[in-house]
């Protein structure tokens, strides 16, 4: 029986093997290890059946002759039925496309080696919640979202005040989705509502269950911020989880790059599994980064597939058209998720939409603005170097001008936090920009940056780790970076903030875009 021998990913073998489970016979020639190359054996499983029946074959094959004649050449591999299936599903998995800000850019920066891929286990029944997040869908609402494998468990959430005693309910919506052979199972979006701030509710989601908790972010300040970005779902995302867990927070900010699933889909439920202790107890707000794309040319062109459908944002509840970007109020504070990975020209609909929504701002009710995007606008590691100019161009002076003071990114896997600057140069009227894409990726750090150190960048580090802000009040916040160590966190990089919105100064000429700077106190960030 003939046989060929394939090089593959241990999880790209085993979404091949779910495709194509019993007609199959495959053989590791390596030890099998996650998140490593292997070489595979792979030929026709031998029929179960009595040998006078001969089973369909997918390959040619040769039957025993006893007078040794020529033998009967069966029809040719590519009218069988599954050929072309498979072959599809080996190029693509052995060539999978993944597009990027810039085309042609290398990432040939040498990377630190990643600790292992968690895999979290689906441990509950099928008809049991399991990935449960939580986000903030509008002025005193909460959405739950979560996934259960049988598909006739009802869209709704019981909660309340009291453990046990669900004294409301909400009814929402489900979707599913299929990628190439994968099928999810029915992921639930229910918007439950009105809320109480600051204040704990218990739910239990589908009528049963376990049940679980949350707490509302408060409706004035202080109120803390926790920012991750790139986030994957490795050791090191276990270390960072914990060191966020041992601190209690609001809200949980992740500017893109969540499960690195890149087609994967076995791996989006598993980081819905490893993020829901944490997920489900405080909103998660996010956006996506490039390993949200998952694009594939005429099957799947638009992207985001898998995405859309887990990870429901308050974009209608903030008149955006697209779960890509949205912002929302929290506690005096506007944040704004922007989409690096969708159009973002002067005459897109992000550009105008995010024209609109700057312009509906009232800092005396948010005189906090915020803004959070995947690929960074200021970069002085060699890594990603320059995929955000583009956005940068197009979007730099929108935020300029509506003084938006803190813009966070993920992307390049470091940390690095800018003084405030405007179009490449310090300005004490822009925003402070900090990128923070080292939440635990499975690719490693970049380690490499320009030298020497630019005058605008603060401070750079090459680690993983997470962020805090905390907003004290509506002209002060406190902004720290924790590097992760195996045990505990420690702080190494922290700075205190000065919401723009005290710097009378940067407003008297709003509309200034020619890179002249207003007068201020250069003391102040």
């Amino acid at each position: 029986m003939p046989s060929f021998l394939f090089l593959f990913h241990f999880f790209k073998m085993s979404s091949l093997l779910q495709a194509y489970p019993k007609g199959f016979q495959v053989t590791s020639l390596t030890p099998l290890q996650p998140n490593f190359l292997h070489i595979f054996k792979i030929q026709p499983r031998a029929p179960r059946t009595p040998s006078y029946y001969k089973p369909p074959s997918l390959f040619m094959s040769f039957p025993t002759s006893s007078n040794h004649k020529q033998p009967k050449m069966e029809n040719p591999i590519w009218q069988n039925p599954h050929f072309f299936p498979l072959l599809l599903t080996c190029t693509f998995f052995l060539f999978p496309l993944q597009p990027s800000l810039s085309a042609g850019l290398q990432d040939d920066y040498i990377r630190q080696p990643p600790r292992k891929v968690v895999v979290a286990p689906h441990l509950r029944s099928k008809s049991d919640p399991q990935q449960v997040h939580a986000s903030l869908a509008g002025k005193e609402y909460m959405r739950i979202s979560w996934v259960t494998d049988e598909k006739d468990v009802a869209s709704k959430v019981e909660y309340g005040k009291v453990s046990g005693k669900y004294e409301a309910m909400a009814v929402g919506n489900h979707t599913s989705y299929h990628y190439f052979f994968y099928s999810s199972g029915k992921i639930h979006h229910v918007k439950i509502g009105p809320l109480e701030p600051a204040t704990t509710y218990y739910y239990r989601c589908g009528g049963h269950g376990p049940e679980f908790s949350f707490k509302t972010p408060p409706q004035t300040f202080p109120i803390e911020f926790v920012v991750v970005g790139d986030l994957g779902q490795t050791e090191w995302t276990a270390s960072t989880l914990s060191h966020v867990d041992s601190k209690d927070y609001d809200v949980f900010l992740l500017p893109g790059d969540l499960s690195y699933a890149d087609t994967q889909q076995p791996l989006w439920d598993s980081f819905g599994r490893l993020v829901e202790p944490y997920a489900s107890r405080r909103p998660w707000m996010v956006t996506e980064g490039n390993h949200e794309i998952e694009t594939f040319p005429i099957i799947y062109p638009h992207g985001f597939k898998a995405y859309n459908a887990r990870w429901l944002m308050p974009y209608q509840e903030s008149g955006s058209t697209s779960n890509l970007y949205y912002s929302f109020d929290v506690a005096g504070s506007h944040i704004i998720m922007l989409g690096s990975y969708t159009d973002f020209d002067e005459d897109s609909v992000q550009y105008k939409w995010l024209e609109s929504d700057l312009r509906k701002v009232d800092r005396k009710k948010t005189p906090w603005v915020i803004v959070l995007l995947h690929a960074p606008w200021y970069n002085t590691n060699l890594a990603h170097k320059g995929e955000g100019e583009s956005m940068r161009k197009a979007m730099e002076d929108l935020l300029y001008r509506a003084r938006v003071d803190v813009v966070f990114a993920g992307h390049v896997h470091a940390y690095e936090r800018f003084t405030r600057i405007y179009n490449n140069k310090a300005d004490p009227c822009g925003p402070v920009y900090i990128t923070i894409g080292d939440g635990g990726n499975r690719e490693g750090l970049a380690l490499m940056f320009e030298n020497p150190t630019p005058e605008v960048s603060v401070y750079r580090e090459p680690s993983f780790g997470h962020g805090r802000l905390r907003v004290v009040d509506e002209s002060r916040a406190h902004w720290s970076w924790h590097r992760n160590n195996d045990s505990d966190s420690f702080v190494a990089d922290e700075v205190w903030l000065q919401s723009l919105t005290t710097t009378k100064s940067c407003w008297h000429n709003t509309a200034n875009t020619d890179g002249s700077k207003s007068k201020v106190n250069k003391d102040e960030l």
